[in-house]
């Protein structure tokens, strides 16, 4: 620390150093009920997240990789209140809101926002492209009706839509023009954080590129933040600034994008990793894949100690009774394994 910082007022280090962060996210839990019986009982629940910490810092595009089911699109939704949380606290440029309610919840709302998977189901297919991307502004009493307009006609411009096309229907776009769409929309509000749900998963591969450029370049001009969701791995490598990896509701790993794929230290990241393809044809045909054995195991009775040890090559003893710490490594990266080193 500079003699500067020891000199300033501890309040005034605090503010500089929440400045950077702008989500915080401690010990997160979200279950969903299971209910069984004509009386509808509960006899259990679906550990869907299940105690994550991480942080998100601003302007920084965080990707969240994972196998189908292991949580990701709930992380996605809980940290913008979409779903309230079982337990944990979710830091919002230092405000905890995992148990806002009503208008307190409802004022934070164009703060965060959410670009969907899927562009056809995301947009309403009886409204105009214009009263798509103008409903959050007349939601929230952003402006007047003839300012309203004219916003819808910046955004459009500011995604690669032509602004004329206002008073078209989702149908008489492409799966790509459908996403822009979205994609102005979700920026309506001027937000600070957005959760990107696999938002090119549904996109011909020619035009996945298009759209992850397309919020690079926004990202660049309007300082946004990003959770980048995605099962892409070679996306994610190119767009994220961090990548944390997640199994059966748990974070496995969380590095720099460089230090993850150059040298993975979870045995599930590894697993990963030696599933993407190499462009090199040599290297690919020399390269060793980990094929892990078995299923995932169900979240509502997830394994005692790591949850990946029933498919972990090295398991050991020592997996099954104890959970691993999440902790930080020498080289600053976190992991939850008791042989990572």
């Amino acid at each position: 620390m500079t003699t500067d910082a020891l000199d300033r007022p501890a309040a005034a280090v605090a503010a500089a150093a929440r400045s950077a962060t702008l989500v915080v996210v401690e010990d997160l839990a979200l279950h969903f009920p299971v209910y069984q019986g004509l009386l509808r009982r509960q006899v259990g629940s679906v550990r869907a997240v299940d105690g994550l910490t991480f942080d998100i810092r601003r302007g920084e595009t965080l990707g969240l990789v994972g196998e189908s089911g292991c949580g990701k699109s709930t992380t996605g939704r809980a940290l913008l209140r979409l779903y309230k949380p079982t337990g944990g606290r979710i830091a919002f440029d230092g405000r905890d809101i995992a148990t806002l309610e009503g208008e307190a919840l409802r004022a934070m709302r164009p703060r965060m926002q959410m670009i969907f998977q899927d562009p056809q189901a995301s947009l309403n297919p009886r409204m105009t492209v214009g009263a798509i991307v103008e409903e959050p502004l007349i939601e929230h009493g952003v402006l007047r009706q003839a300012g309203r307009r004219e916003r819808v006609r910046e955004l459009l411009d500011a995604v690669g839509l032509n602004p004329e096309y206002v008073n078209r229907y989702p149908h008489e776009f492409s799966g790509g023009q459908r996403q822009r769409i979205g994609i102005a929309r979700a920026l309506a509000l001027d937000p600070d954080f957005i959760v990107c749900d696999e938002p090119i998963a549904a996109l011909d591969v020619s035009i996945q590129a298009q759209v992850v450029n397309l919020l690079q370049d926004l990202q660049r001009k309007l300082g946004l933040t990003y959770l980048f969701i995605s099962h892409d791995l070679s996306m994610v490598r190119y767009i994220a600034t961090r990548v944390a990896v997640m199994y059966l509701g748990r974070m496995m790993e969380l590095a720099e994008v460089h230090d993850l794929f150059r040298a993975p230290k979870h045995p599930y990241t590894r697993a990963l990793l030696s599933a993407v393809p190499v462009p090199d044809p040599k290297v690919e045909a020399t390269r060793q894949r980990i094929l892990l054995k078995g299923d995932i195991p169900s979240p509502v009775n997830p394994p005692s100690g790591c949850r990946f040890r029933t498919r972990c090559p090295w398991a050991a003893e020592v997996c099954a009774k104890e959970e691993p710490e999440w902790r930080t490594l020498a080289d600053g990266r976190k992991v939850a394994c008791h042989f990572a080193e």
